[in-house]
């Protein structure tokens, strides 16, 4: 597990999960090498709206058909700052582009241009994301924390978030009732 490299792949966690900020999650990992990873969870919506959002960072939202989109917990770390994954990646001041089809913004212009209904075609925005240090998600995999299986857009954009997590598990093949909390090693 040293050299794998999970971007753009799903981070399922395992029942045992204790930690409060994970436990049955589902995350889109967005990048992952030597420096450690970065993804946001895209399974736990909070109660805010993205016309929520709008108001708040006073920028008119003209397209209805987002407006009550709701808003994400992406992880515990920068909840303050709005990430929005998108498809497609498109040419935005400050994107991460993972892989050939979906990107993380963070800046402001991709919100005004979906406030004009000129952004990506599919988005999630997300307050916060998911990181971990160098090793540290390698390290969390080797105990059983996560599953992983590559990501699939149409999970992330077309299913309601209450569907994402069972079906990353049916796409690994796995019924997610019958894990056991106790890991075992061979």
């Amino acid at each position: 597990m040293q050299n794998a490299n999970l971007t753009g792949n799903f981070l399922i966690a395992m029942p045992a999960m204790a930690d409060p900020y994970f436990a049955k999650s589902l995350t889109y990992i967005c990048e992952h090498n030597e420096h450690g990873a970065l993804g946001v969870v895209i399974n736990r919506p909070i109660d805010m709206t993205l016309q929520t959002l709008f108001d708040q960072v006073d920028i008119a939202l003209e397209n209805p058909e987002v407006a009550n989109l709701p808003l994400y917990f992406g992880g515990p770390v920068q909840t303050d700052r709005g990430f929005v994954l998108h498809q497609p990646v498109g040419a935005w001041s400050s994107t991460l582009a993972v892989g050939d089809d979906i990107g993380l913004t963070t800046s402001k212009d991709i919100l005004e241009a979906v406030g004009r209904g000129e952004g990506p075609a599919r988005l999630l925005v997300t307050l916060g994301y998911a990181g971990w240090a160098p090793g540290q998600l390698e390290h969390e995999l080797a105990q059983n924390a996560w599953l992983n299986v590559a990501a699939s857009a149409s999970v992330i954009f077309d299913l309601p978030w209450e569907e994402r997590l069972v079906t990353a598990m049916t796409m690994l093949g796995v019924d997610l009732a019958s894990l056991s909390e106790v890991a075992g090693h061979a």
